[in-house]
């Protein structure tokens, strides 16, 4: 649904599962250009299986709402710096 999620996307385009970029990681905040340094593994169990995981990504100011917007949600599923995550 559009405007459901911090920027209208259902995921962050840097960092999700399926593909790597080589651009530099910024916050899934709206309007935040700030370096990210949280990942926020999450996935919606409706839409999706109980292993796929979608992610954000947010700076220190943001993690706690971002956190909190998808917690309240039931898909937060975990949070790890950005520099210990794995997406395999």
């Amino acid at each position: 649904m559009p405007g459901s999620s911090p920027r209208g996307c259902s995921a962050s385009p840097l960092l999700d599962n399926d593909q790597v970029s080589d651009e530099k990681p910024i916050c899934s905040a709206k309007g935040c250009r700030a370096d990210a340094v949280w990942v926020l593994a999450w996935n919606n169990p409706k839409l999706h299986t109980p292993e796929r995981r979608k992610t954000w990504l947010a700076c220190e100011e943001h993690r706690e709402h971002l956190s909190q917007f998808l917690g309240v949600r039931g898909f937060l599923k975990d949070v790890v710096p950005l520099s210990e995550w794995d997406p395999a």
